[in-house]
């Protein structure tokens, strides 16, 4: 049989019906499909694909085993390097990641990489998979980890196998991260799949404070000091929101993304009176910015009843930052696109409601830092779209809580905590770091590699503090 230089299609909710609910949109291979998709892999004797994986996940190996449908096999393969598969398999961009180093893509589309590690993590998860805890020496060293984010659980799985007494500290009430508080239900399910990988890490022997606030109930130094801590990794990622600083932006309807999308999916605001926080959206929805927290806000104003939604872009469709896959279900949900255009204020009613977005016109000029062509406004252009309600999703930034309450832990002049990008090694003594807070806003998996690189430099560290003792 010749080889198919197609990917099989992704099954997904139709448009119209997904539009207005929180259930997943893509629905996931069945076995016969995962089993042709793996076919499609040649095996490359050198895989490319392996070297765009910042996880390093043995990628032939666990496509090998699902062509055997091995699919247990397929999934201990895959955990050898990443302890949250299920999450990766729907949010990591391997489109420029593994898949774009694939060889098959050359010729054709790329092997479906994601879409086969999400059908052996649901394979493994419906199949309730048997998670054996490593038992940690009497004599096991501590290890802090602050933030239960992608980066801290990646870190604390892979030292939890290697036999350390692990301690996750999370500030809120649900561990996750941005998993928890950024994703919509709809991309990534909360108590399908979030919360079931949490749980398998935490069967490896990682113990989970939650409502433990790093820099306030504790320090870093305390922690090290007075807990008997050996080494700590901080993994608070980046959450403090940016806003524009325009005219307007305290009026009442205007939301940073990050709150917008805390209220619905931490909260379950999209589930009031159930739950206890309201939300209001109103009938027309500006969501300013390109990314994927972007996509995920306006597409999550959509399900919460807005009419219409209309994503507020300065520069132009080819430089939208989010994947093509959240921008292709974006305009098959009806959100409207305004490329070119940035706002210049938020206009508001007699009772401090917002009523309107005056933005501006823009043309591209010539490629600034990031390589993309500068946006540039044009003179005299300023119109205005009538809003009840405008969500920034311009991007985030560190809080500082933790650099102000840690003495001799170096950051950069944004607030971001410097470390070394191989060991995630920071400036003080036994501390670690990695993730959003060392790099900026960036991807899940771009965090859990992070993490996975810290808990290999951190088990060196200690190998070698024990050896001087």
């Amino acid at each position: 049989m010749a080889l198919s230089l197609k990917k099989h299609e992704m099954p997904v909710q139709d448009p119209a019906v997904r539009a207005h609910n929180f259930d997943e949109v893509a629905l996931g291979y069945d076995e016969e499909t995962a089993v042709a998709e793996a076919n499609r892999c040649l095996q490359c004797k050198k895989p490319m694909c392996r070297q765009g994986c910042p996880v390093s996940i043995d990628i032939p190996a666990f496509i090998a085993k699902i062509k055997e449908r091995d699919f247990a096999g397929a999934l201990a393969k895959i955990k050898e390097a990443n302890v949250l598969p299920a999450i990766c398999g729907r949010v990591c961009p391997q489109e420029t990641q593994c898949e774009q180093r694939c060889i098959l893509g050359k010729k054709g589309e790329p092997v479906a990489i994601g879409r086969l590690e999400r059908f052996v993590a649901d394979y493994g998860l419906a199949h309730h998979e048997e998670v054996q805890p490593v038992k940690a020496a009497v004599d096991a060293q501590k290890v802090a980890v602050i933030g239960a984010g992608p980066s801290g659980l990646s870190c604390a799985g892979d030292l939890a196998k290697k036999g350390y007494k692990v301690t996750i500290f999370e500030a809120l009430h649900k561990a996750g991260g941005v998993l928890s508080y950024g994703i919509p239900e709809f991309r990534l399910p909360k108590e399908k799949v979030v919360q079931q990988e949490i749980a398998n890490i935490e069967k490896l022997g990682v113990n989970i404070e939650l409502d433990s606030v790093a820099g306030r109930l504790f320090t870093v130094d305390e922690l090290m000091q007075d807990e008997g801590f050996d080494a700590v990794f901080i993994g608070t990622g980046a959450g403090l929101p940016r806003f524009q600083n325009i005219p307007g932006e305290s009026l009442s309807g205007v939301y940073s993304a990050n709150e917008f999308l805390t209220r619905c999916n931490l909260m379950q605001a999209y589930d009031f009176p159930n739950h206890a926080t309201p939300i209001k959206v109103g009938k027309h929805v500006a969501v300013v910015g390109g990314g994927n927290v972007a996509m995920d806000a306006a597409r999550t104003a959509l399900r919460l009843g807005a009419e219409k939604v209309t994503i507020v872009y300065r520069r132009s469709e080819a430089e939208l930052p989010a994947r093509l896959e959240e921008i292709g279900h974006a305009k098959e949900e009806g959100i409207a696109f305004q490329f070119l255009t940035n706002p210049v204020e938020v206009l508001g009613d007699e009772n401090g409601w917002v009523s309107g977005l005056r933005c501006i016109r823009m043309e591209l000029g010539e490629p600034d830092a990031s390589g993309r062509r500068r946006p540039i406004p044009i003179e005299g252009s300023e119109f205005e779209l009538p809003m009840e309600t405008v969500i920034i999703a311009i991007g985030t930034g560190a809080n500082p809580i933790i650099a102000h309450t840690t003495e001799g832990l170096a950051t950069t002049k944004r607030g971001y905590i410097e470390a070394d990008e191989e060991t995630g090694k920071t400036s003080k003594e036994g501390v670690f770091a990695g993730g959003d807070i060392v790099t900026g806003a960036a991807t899940v998996i771009l965090a859990m590699g992070a993490g996975r690189k810290a808990a290999a430099a951190i088990d060196s560290y200690l190998q070698q503090k024990r050896a001087q003792a």
